[in-house]
């Protein structure tokens, strides 16, 4: 693994694959890192499933139902930033709405420069995208992986 540049803004997401570093973007996106670090430390992420995993493009997940359609109950304002949808991205998912994301994010497994400028960039995984890249696929997968856990550094 390589050395955490900064313990506060990297979280450890466990999968049933590895490990996951991802170096979160406070300068990009500050209210959406500071929201899914709060969610972390309060264990929301641990046990979700990835829902909705499509091969070539993203795997997403942070719905506590497993639906698409849940969240932790608190949305927050758009802060789109220039940030390109590249592999490994960590990106917030939402409805049609802007101002809709919440708990639900995706990593992308490709460049989705589609999405550029449309989503909040938050994050950036720099370790672990081998573990990603086995995530089960479908919309919702047959056999869904979860997170088994997701930490920030600073407090593992």
């Amino acid at each position: 693994m390589s050395a955490v540049k900064d313990p506060e803004n990297t979280l450890l997401l466990e999968t049933e694959h590895g490990t996951v570093t991802i170096e979160c973007m406070p300068d990009a996106a500050p209210n959406h890192v500071a929201r899914i670090k709060e969610l972390a430390r309060d264990g929301f992420y641990n046990g979700i499933i990835f829902h909705r995993v499509i091969d070539g493009f993203m795997a997403q997940t942070g719905d506590p139902t497993g639906t698409g359609m849940g969240g932790s109950g608190q949305n927050l304002a758009a802060e789109f930033n220039d940030r390109p949808h590249l592999r490994g991205t960590c990106s917030m998912a939402r409805a049609q709405n802007p101002d809709s994301a919440d708990s639900q994010f995706f990593i992308c497994f490709e460049p989705a420069p589609f999405l550029d400028n449309q989503y909040t960039v938050w994050g950036q995984v720099v370790d672990g995208m081998e573990a990603v890249d086995k995530i089960a696929k479908g919309e919702p997968p047959a056999s869904p992986d979860q997170i088994v856990s997701m930490k920030v550094a600073a407090d593992a």
